[in-house]
């Protein structure tokens, strides 16, 4: 698994967080024959995840410092608002010879160049769900370090998730509308059909399938062929048929400009979350607070102990407003990260300093 003139050969791949999108990865090109079982590994605070891969036959650790240390090519798969924590904590065992690739969504190549060594080689993709089938659509996006051999072999490895495709990272958002976002709005489109046929009287379960399978078979003609959609339509649109009845029925309805609307307000949702997914690392010097931002998007502080506990890794729970430590190896609940050491130089910057995420 080498490319020439991109470092030593990738004999192992590394996961730091251990989530759904990580284990549907490692499940992929474990399958593929991309990388043997025994050469995956996976770190994670507590055994939740670690089992699923452990069952794949990957081996596992609480250290995300040991990833960095086993593996010269890394997965990067944590919730956005633990990720600056763990860049720190990793930061001082990146080497020119690691390539680490954040699947962590809303987070900038940007942001993660600030956190991490000047020498890190990074890319960023941007996955969706049909990931977990091996029919995903990926785009990723290469840091300024990241040589063309770094993404043509990562593009070799995520060939067994389904297509990859590198596109300049303003387009890393517009993806997320389209396909990230376009998994539900496909499936919401496979749901009307088949309410539409139920409701001519077919049976449920049997108008569901003809329906997912219509969009199956329908993407594979598309895929193969490399044809615009309009010419395969009109193959199918016979003049005075059913299907010009039907879609002048879709016409009315706004289907056209509905779908269009939808993958615009899912991109600008995108870029609005972009900007505020990370906590702002700012950290007065009496360490009172951190501040940060919930998933609603509205601003949040939380108090902190003076001092902390040197050591211990920690992070809120953006989501419940508690502590918990996730993504975050050697973590203990109930207290916070000792951001003079863990967080370390790499992310302390001048009195006042903001995320690249954007102002609190």
């Amino acid at each position: 698994m080498a490319a020439a003139g991109a470092g030593p050969e990738v004999r192992c791949v590394g996961f730091v967080g251990a989530g759904r999108m990580a284990e549907a990865i490692a499940q992929a090109l474990i399958r593929a024959g991309k990388v043997e079982a025994q050469h995956v590994l996976a770190s994670a605070p507590s055994d939740r995840n670690l089992c699923h891969f452990r069952a794949l036959g990957c081996r596992t650790t609480h250290s995300n410092q040991e990833v960095l240390r086993s593996c010269s090519l890394v997965f990067l798969a944590t919730k956005p608002h633990v990720l600056p924590a763990v860049l720190a904590e990793v930061a001082p065992v990146v080497t020119s010879q690691h390539i680490l690739v954040s699947v962590v969504a809303g987070v900038t190549l940007s942001t993660l160049q600030e956190l991490l060594p000047p020498v890190a080689r990074v890319l960023r993709v941007s996955p969706n769900l049909p990931c977990l089938v091996q029919e995903g659509a990926m785009v990723m996006a290469r840091g300024r370090h990241a040589g063309r051999n770094d993404a043509e072999l990562l593009q070799t490895l995520l060939e067994a998730c389904g297509q990859c495709e590198e596109v300049p990272e303003a387009q890393v958002d517009i993806h997320t509308g389209l396909s990230g976002s376009g998994v539900a709005f496909v499936c919401a489109f496979s749901e009307a059909l088949a309410e539409g046929a139920i409701k001519m009287g077919m049976p449920s379960g049997l108008a569901h399938r003809i329906a997912a399978q219509t969009l199956l078979g329908t993407a594979k003609m598309l895929l193969q062929k490399g044809q615009h959609p309009a010419l395969l339509r009109t193959d199918v649109c016979t003049p005075g048929g059913t299907t010009i009845y039907g879609l002048h029925a879709l016409e009315q309805g706004g289907l056209r400009a509905a779908a269009m609307s939808a993958v615009e307000a899912a991109t600008c949702r995108a870029k609005e979350l972009s900007r505020k997914s990370l906590v702002d690392c700012t950290l007065p010097p009496a360490w009172g607070s951190l501040r940060g931002y919930d998933w609603s998007g509205s601003p949040h502080q939380w108090e902190l102990p003076s001092p902390p506990q040197a050591g211990v890794s920690m992070v809120m729970d953006h989501c419940k407003g508690d502590m918990a430590s996730e993504g975050l190896s050697t973590g203990n609940a109930g207290q916070v990260p000792h951001m003079a050491g863990q967080l370390g130089e790499g992310m302390r910057r001048a009195p006042g300093m903001r995320s690249a995420c954007g102002p609190f």
